[in-house]
């Protein structure tokens, strides 16, 4: 098991939003956490990259418990969080922002990668030297992607990656994570557009109210009556 959540909780104060949750996801497998907003979702993925403190359970990964070290550490290890939002430098360039993305290699062990980022995605190549911040959604949303790929992940956790795009540029970036998958990189997707998130992983998680309550392959979800009328909308 590549990730693996042991019963862990998470509180903001007196409210616990997370509370023995345990998943996992394999080497290279694709794998759906859905559930509504305020869920606990997020707060799952910021506890798996350190940006949150657990209140109980534990998390490993690649066979160590990685739960009492720094959210740095985590991304040497290969843990790598496309957050909501973005959360691009928008007075940065796009090739300032891509540069961040690999800032524990060095510029020259990453040139090579941002070259790739560039071939890759042509929209980028073409707006490298301009502020990320003038950049579309879909076109910041792609950056965040390709900065999150910059730092070499083995797991890639991200996060509402559909938030406010429109359904061409949803279908362009689902095609993207195809990519990534099929390349070998692990992905943990947070998505409250659960008929995209449960097309593109091969196993999912149902959270409702910080507890996993429905869990198993996505054919099995898609097809679950609860699901279907919840989420799906059928």
């Amino acid at each position: 098991m590549l990730l693996e959540l042991r019963n862990i909780a998470v509180a903001y104060g007196s409210a616990r939003v997370l509370d023995a949750v345990s998943l996992g996801v394999e080497t290279a497998e694709s794998v759906t956490l859905i559930g509504a907003n305020g869920a606990g979702k997020t707060s799952c993925l910021r506890a798996i990259s350190g940006l949150v403190p657990l209140a109980g359970g534990e998390v490993w990964f690649d066979g160590q418990r990685i739960d009492t070290v720094s959210p740095r550490r985590r991304v040497e290890m290969g843990l790598v969080h496309v957050p909501e939002g973005k959360r691009l430098f928008p007075r940065m360039s796009v090739r300032e922002n891509l540069e961040l993305g690999a800032y524990l290699r060095g510029e020259a062990a990453s040139r090579p990668d941002m070259e790739a980022m560039f071939v890759r995605f042509p929209i980028l190549a073409a707006r490298r030297n301009q502020a990320a911040g003038s950049l579309s959604g879909g076109e910041q949303q792609i950056l965040a992607f390709a900065r999150g790929l910059m730092a070499r992940p083995r797991l890639l956790l991200v996060d509402e990656p559909s938030v406010g795009l429109a359904p061409l540029m949803v279908r362009e970036l689902s095609r993207t994570l195809r990519e990534i998958h099929r390349e070998g990189v692990a992905i943990l997707l947070v998505e409250q557009n659960a008929a995209m998130a449960l097309a593109l992983a091969s196993r999912g998680y149902l959270l409702e109210t910080g507890r996993v309550v429905a869990q198993g392959q996505t054919a099995a979800l898609r097809a679950n009556d609860y699901v279907r009328r919840a989420y799906l909308g059928v």
